[in-house]
């Protein structure tokens, strides 16, 4: 989740998409030779709604001016918006509270150490708060009630700015490594992973129950997990320390998520790849193959310098056993997490259920890179309302599937199965361990639609439609476009609507819809596309995760917005509008400080409350940051949000949003 690298702001904009990445090695060719039939026409059709739109609504002209409120007649939303900008700190609406709920070093763990940023060690931080937030999931307790007031927080940490984190790490040596020693790497390991916090509303604000039971620190230091499902155990993933295949130490590069109708979140390993080193061990490796689809070794981190199994020279079956899903029970801080095999391996950027109307549950998930793809799992087995312990193993049994995207409009999802089609052993494909190990291979094979960097994929239970948000992709070409990604290079991002037939989401045909195309509506050069109420301050690019309220309305939240060239605007959450008159208009809610992306929006059962995840304040080089303007480090970060103290570094944070009056969020 971080940004397009044309820009180079930061390492974690490298690091998610590198430099390496090609133009479009995979395309699927019939595309771009059909994409203007379909989209010339529904530009000309949207484009006519919007000004039928605008003169109902006795607006002056396509795009409000700066500072001018959308019209609040049809809108599903009641806030005022707030305005776009850059600064240091944070702002939401007005007649709403964002207060911080948990930073990076908070206590976790009954009787952690308190922070202290220059005495850090890797013991202390395997019991506080974990780096960079991402995901966000909330269960109530106790388990099964609808508790809106208590319940456990669980927060992705998915990598960690070095620079930022310790004092003296603003470059790198002559050597092209981080001045890492293992001391250092050891604790940004432990930081790494997940946490889980108990938390409780009470007089109407928020607070983490630091003694409770429930607290626990997941990392990938120490956290032992096992595998399941068909990959289990295959002579891939076997290791030294490992040779059943079945069992792996700790969780990397944990970006969003989802949660599980029985009560068990789901976190995605993303970016695997970067943690791996020893380009020279790939000519002639077995699973050479394997590591160029998935970019192995990244080389974007310094661990295998200091731990053998990150070194693919030495352990050359290890990054096998990254890139999946991982499932964990809060409720039971015993309980090991369990990678799901059945999910596929690729880089995961979320994977949200919804219970199909036959009792199937239904996984959507985006792999995000540039040209790759968007997939679904169906479970074989179907969920029992009665005894939702009795589902535990649902992740374990089903069908994975790939999108394409027709010119018409129809979406084929097309099977990951062993012995169809091209996926047979004379493709490489032994058995379907094999086909979920090289997922994003078999997926080329069956010719799914590259994407611009799918990321969330967000199903609305309540009308069958489900949001696709793609980030962008500067690297495809003018004339590699196609209907469902229709600007080459596409730097803004877009956003894509899927409708399941009769809300059936095991169906293998949908329709689709481009929603929105995004990036400033006052440069017709970002082609970009906007419903007729848009504001000056309701525009935004680079949409990455989403949220739907209990009112079935959509959120949104960016990574990638920035000063200069592009949106002179920090990264945010904004409200969407999805149907009527108004669909298609984004209207800005919560703006985040300079640096940081926006993640993990999350409701309470009740919608009173709203959690984000400020990740990486200060963050993006901050060269690239106007006014700035200067290198941001541990001894002089771009801000030193959410404490404003010296010497205290930035620090990646949850906020607890909450309306001032007790309401619902929106309006």
């Amino acid at each position: 989740m971080s940004q397009d690298d044309t820009d180079a702001m930061s390492r974690a904009a490298d690091f998610e998409l590198s430099d390496d990445t090609p133009a479009n090695p995979l395309r699927t060719p019939t595309f771009g030779d059909i994409v203007n039939r379909r989209l010339g026409r529904r530009h000309t059709v949207k484009g006519m709604l919007a000004v039928t739109a605008l003169s109902a609504a006795g607006t002056a002209g396509l795009w409000p001016a700066a500072g001018r409120e959308a019209p609040a007649q049809g809108s599903v939303f009641a806030f005022d918006e707030i305005e776009a900008g850059i600064d240091e700190t944070h702002h939401v609406a007005p007649g709403y509270d964002a207060d911080v709920l948990i930073r990076w070093g908070d206590p976790v763990v009954p009787g952690a150490p308190a922070f202290d940023p220059l005495n850090q060690t890797a013991a202390a931080q395997a019991r506080q708060f974990g780096y960079n937030c991402d995901f966000i999931g909330y269960l109530p307790l106790p388990r099964g009630s609808g508790n809106s007031d208590r319940g456990l927080l669980f927060v992705n940490h998915e990598y960690t700015n070095e620079e930022l984190m310790f004092p003296g790490l603003g470059g790198q040596d002559e050597t092209g490594y981080s001045r890492m020693t293992r001391e250092l790497v050891d604790i940004e390991m432990a930081a790494h992973g997940a946490s889980v916090v108990e938390v409780e509303k009470t007089g109407g604000k928020w607070r983490v129950r630091h003694d409770s039971p429930y607290n626990r620190r997941i990392t990938a230091l120490s956290t032992n997990m096992r595998i399941s499902g068909p990959a289990a155990g295959h002579d891939r993933m076997k290791t030294a320390a490992d040779p059943s295949g079945t069992r792996v130490v700790g969780t990397i590069n944990n970006c969003a998520g989802g949660q599980t109708p029985w009560g068990t979140f789901l976190t995605a390993e993303e970016n695997f790849h970067g943690y791996f080193q020893n380009e020279d061990a790939v000519a002639g490796h077995a699973e050479e193959r394997n590591f160029k689809r998935y970019g192995v070794p990244g080389q974007r981190y310094d661990w295998g310098r200091h731990h053998d199994r990150f070194d693919i020279g030495k352990e050359p079956n290890e990054p096998n056993r990254f890139g999946w899903i991982v499932e964990v029970d809060p409720y039971d801080p015993a309980s090991e997490p369990i990678k799901r095999t059945a999910l596929g391996r690729f880089k995961h950027e979320g994977a949200e259920t919804v219970v199909n109307k036959d009792g199937r549950v239904v996984c959507y998930m985006g792999d995000d890179q540039r040209f790759d793809y968007v997939y679904k799992f169906v479970s074989e087995g179907r969920y029992d309302f009665s005894d939702p312990a009795a589902n535990g193993d649902l992740l374990d049994s089903g069908t994975l599937f790939v999108a394409r995207f027709d010119a018409d409009g129809s979406l084929a999802w097309l099977p990951l199965v062993h012995g169809s089609g091209p996926l047979d052993a004379e493709h490489g494909f032994q058995g379907q361990a094999d086909v979920l190990i090289e997922t994003r291979r078999a997926a080329d094979l069956l010719g799914a639609t590259p994407m611009d960097r799918p990321e969330d994929v967000e199903p609305n239970p309540a009308t069958g439609r489900v949001y696709v948000m793609l980030t962008n992709n500067s690297k495809r070409k003018g004339d590699d476009t196609d209907a469902a990604n229709p600007r080459g290079p596409n730097p803004h991002g877009h956003i894509v609507e899927m409708t399941s037939p009769d809300g059936d989401h095991g169906a293998l045909e949908y329709r689709w819809e481009i929603l929105v195309r995004c990036g400033s509506p006052n440069d017709p050069g970002t082609g970009s596309e906007w419903g007729a109420a848009t504001t000056e301050n309701g525009w935004f690019e680079d949409p990455d995760n989403a949220a739907v309220d209990g009112k079935g309305r959509l959120w949104v939240s960016t990574d990638g917005n920035k000063p200069g060239a592009h949106s002179n605007r920090s990264d945010g959450l904004w409200a969407m509008e999805t149907d009527g008159a108004l669909r298609g208009t984004g209207r800005h809610f919560f703006r985040a400080p300079v640096g940081a992306e926006l993640c993990g929006p999350r409701f309470t059962p009740d919608d009173r409350t709203l959690f984000v995840a400020v990740q990486h304040p200060a963050d993006a080089g901050a060269k690239k940051w106007v006014p700035f303007g200067r290198a941001s480090t541990f001894e002089d970060p771009a801000t030193r949000w959410p404490d404003f103290r010296p010497g205290m570094p930035p620090r990646p944070s949850v906020v607890a949003i909450t309306k001032k009056d007790g309401g619902p969020i929106g309006g």
